[in-house]
Order: structure tokens, then C-alpha cells, then sequence
């Protein structure tokens, strides 16, 4: 399944604020959006089979690009608040517009997308280039008709959820009720509701009367995918609590505490900081979650909470490495993961724009390459393997020679089929399954 994959589509820019910061597939995934720290959102759409290539899956071309967020300037702490898109989430179809939200490190913001393809002429108070008429020369009323037109998509702002997050917000996530979301910064999660702009709930409080004595953090946070009343969120001791909405206003206290009793005989000075959590997914059939941390994916049931029944190492040739990664920050970076849609299989982003991916019923892993100098459109990627040893084979890197500028953070994979996206710095990279 995992052996050939095709290139689909390649996006190339080459300045800092086209970094891309956060990629997420809509419900039915076809649509694609991606959000960048330069503050926009560009939207991907699906081209349809054609009749000339019926067996051929359609290619996603650019169909919105709108600027979401602005930077701003917090001129009560002295702060600048950067227009960086941290995440992105789609809301389910209701009619023929679509919806999603995207938030930067403060505000969050509903935004429908439609479009247009009929115009209104014929007015009766305006001229046809759009000058006002005077109303004492009109002599007689015309009815307004629709006329065709190119197709336009429109971006337009419906909410803006402000000023209820001191801290950087990491995560936000739709509720399967479709009508609430959660908002989750450092210290605090709030409920919204996606009509009200005014309030949220504080439904999680972690910070400590003193912040000197502040142990952790939390990481990300995500609602179960059918129980509306039921959430987890991550922190940076490696810790994962499920809270049940229901037993409290106030979720201080989870249901269930999830937490892998460290080995004594392999813990070290960065033992805490690449045990820090940087992701969490629930499965989509609620059953699992899966936890991301530096140098590991894990697969918790959420009817086990003393470990994990799965653990796939990532790129563990790195775990001799960590001290000259401290020294440049790399060990600091949050990696994302995400379940393919039948649950089979999972997918994390490593370094050399590497990213692996997991069959969870065979246990086969593989590791692939994103990248424009080995990739043309319709070719196969080859896998790649990392040399640890002295004796390196043909078609293997050494673990000396990564780079580790080019980290894929961010990856998402379709609903429903074997399609995936993936950020590698300012590239987006859209594979599929080969066609036999």
C-alpha cells in the first residue's frame, strides 16, 4: 500500500511568510487548505475525472487564496502578534458554501467560502457601470435579471472569536455536534459556540496561582469525533487526560489519565523535553488516539490508560543526536500525525523532508522523501533508508548528513483514499496511491 505513491501536484515559493504552517483535508477531501505564516489561507480543489482519463483520479489545482489574518500589535503588553496561521479547521457542508475556521496565535475566525457565477443588472438607482442615478430622471421601474458570469470564489469573514486567550492558541477543534468548538492555549481550553462571538467557556485551567511554580503546559487538544461531552488534551510532561464534559462545569479533573511510566535506565537531561507531546488525534472511529512526541508515535486505547498498545519509533537514530539538536532548537519542534481514514495506517513528518508512514496491521513501515529534485509529477517515489552504522549501502543517507532546515511538521491524508498532503517548508506536495 505504501510501496509506490505518485506525485500529483507541487506549490514552490521561496520566501519566509510562505512557510507553510498548518495543512487540513475537508470532510468529503476535496477540498484542501493550507495556511502559511505570511497570514494566508490557499484552498486546493479537486479537478473531476475526465472522460478522456476515466481511470485517472482529478489533480488538485489553487481555487481561493484569501488573507485571513493581518499582523497586529498588543499595545498593552508591548507585543506583536504575528498573522502565522497555526491551525485550520474545516466545518461539515450544510449547503453549497463551505466553512472553516483558522486562527492565529490570538483570534479565530469563521470564514464561508462560495461561489458566483450569476450577476444581478439592470438596476434601477444605478447605471450599468455602477454610478448613481439621479432619482428624479428615473421615469420608469425595471426588473433587476441575472446574468452569467466567470466564476468567482468568495472569501468572506461570518465570525471573529477574539480577546479570550492570554496565551498562544496551538489547537482548535469542531465538535461532533457541528455547533461548538475548543480553543486550547498554553494554560487554558475554552468551549465556544459557533454562533456566539462575545463568550466562551473556561473549560480547562491549568495555570497555577503562582507561575513559578507552573510545571507544564498544554500541548494540543481535540474533541472525540462522536462523543460531543468528551475531549483529551496533551502536555508537556507526556501526559494525555480525557475529560468528560458533563461531570463538571469546570474539567480540572479527567476521567482518565493516560501515561507511560518512564524507563529509569534510559532517561537522560532531554528525557522531558522530547517526551513533550506536540500532537493528538483521535482515530476515526473514536476507539484510539494517537500521541506524537520528538522521537516517537504512540496509539493509546482509550479503555487502557497505564500505556500505549502501539508505539512506532520515528526516526530513533536520532536519540544519539540530541544534544547538537538542543543546541540548534530542532528538539523544540512540533510534529504533527494523522490516521489515514480507515484506521489502518499513520503518517508523522521526520527531517531531510523525510516522512514516514506506519501499516498498522502488518507492522511495515516505510520512510519517503519529499522532494523536487527526486520527484516528478507521476513518478514513483522510492524508499529511503538511513544509514547508522560505518558501512553505509548504495541507497542509504548517513545519519551525519541530514539536514535539518527541511523538517515536514505538517501532514494530512484524505478522508476517505489514499491521498496525501504534505507541507515541506514552503512546498506542498500532494500524493497518491499509483495506479495500476
Amino acid at each position: 500500500m505504501f510501496v509506490v505513491v505518485v506525485l500529483l501536484s507541487l506549490v514552490l515559493e521561496t520566501f519566509k511568510s510562505d512557510i507553510i504552517s498548518t495543512v487540513e483535508f475537508n470532510y468529503s477531501g476535496e477540498l484542501l487548505a493550507t495556511g502559511d505564516k505570511g497570514g494566508r489561507v490557499v484552498i486546493f480543489q479537486r479537478e473531476q475525472e475526465s472522460k478522456n482519463r476515466p481511470h485517472s483520479r482529478g489533480e488538485y489545482n489553487v481555487y481561493s487564496t484569501f488573507q485571513s489574518h493581518e499582523p497586529e500589535f498588543d499595545y498593552l503588553k508591548s507585543l506583536e502578534i504575528e498573522e502565522k496561521i497555526n491551525k485550520i479547521r474545516w466545518l461539515p457542508q450544510q449547503n453549497a458554501a463551505h466553512s472553516l475556521l483558522s486562527t492565529n496565535d490570538k483570534t479565530i475566525k469563521l470564514w464561508k467560502i462560495s461561489e458566483r457565477d450569476k450577476r444581478a443588472e439592470g438596476y434601477n438607482l444605478k447605471d450599468e457601470d455602477g454610478r448613481l442615478r439621479d432619482p428624479f430622471r428615473i421615469t420608469s421601474l425595471r426588473v433587476p435579471v441575472l446574468m452569467p458570469m466567470d466564476l468567482m470564489v468568495e472569501a468572506s469573514p461570518r465570525r471573529i472569536f477574539a480577546n479570550a486567550h492570554t496565551y498562544h492558541i496551538n489547537s482548535i477543534s469542531v465538535n461532533s455536534d457541528h455547533e461548538t468548538y475548543l480553543s486550547a492555549d498554553d494554560l487554558r481550553i475554552n468551549l465556544w459556540h459557533l454562533e456566539i462571538t462575545d463568550r466562551s467557556f473556561n473549560i480547562v485551567d491549568i495555570k497555577p496561582a503562582n507561575m513559578e511554580e507552573l510545571t507544564e503546559v498544554i500541548t494540543a487538544a481535540e474533541c472525540h469525533p462522536h462523543q460531543c461531552n468528551v475531549f483529551v488534551y496533551s502536555s508537556s510532561k507526556g501526559t494525555i487526560r480525557l475529560c468528560d464534559m458533563r461531570a463538571a462545569a469546570l474539567c480540572d479533573r479527567q476521567s482518565k489519565f493516560f501515561e507511560e511510566p518512564e524507563d529509569p535506565s534510559s532517561r537522560s537531561f532531554f528525557s522531558e523535553i522530547i517526551s513533550s507531546i506536540s500532537d493528538v488525534k483521535f482515530s476515526h472511529s473514536g476507539r484510539y488516539m494517537m500521541t506524537r512526541d520528538y522521537l516517537s508515535v504512540k496509539v493509546w486505547d482509550l479503555n487502557m490508560e497505564n500505556r500505549p498498545v502501539e508505539t512506532y519509533q520515528v526516526h530513533e537514530y536520532l536519540r544519539s543526536k540530541l544534544c547538537s539538536l538542543y543546541e540548534n532548537d530542532c528538539i523544540f519542534d512540533k510534529f504533527e500525525c494523522c490516521w489515514n481514514g480507515s484506521d489502518s495506517a499513520i503518517m508523522t513528518g521526520s527531517y531531510n523532508n523525510f516522512f514516514r508512514m506506519f501499516d498498522r496491521n502488518t507492522r511495515r513501515d516505510i520512510t519517503l522523501e519529499a522532494s523536487r529534485e527526486n520527484s516528478k509529477p507521476r513518478a514513483v517515489l522510492k524508499p529511503r533508508k538511513v544509514s547508522t552504522g560505518g558501512k553505509r549501502k548504495k541507497d542509504e543517507i548517513s545519519v551525519d548528513s541530514l539536514d535539518f532546515n527541511k523538517k515536514i511538521l505538517h501532514t494530512a491524508w484524505h478522508p476517505k483514499e489514499n491521498v496525501i498532503a504534505v507541507a515541506a517548508t514552503n512546498n506542498l506536495y500532494i500524493f497518491q496511491d499509483k495506479i495500476n
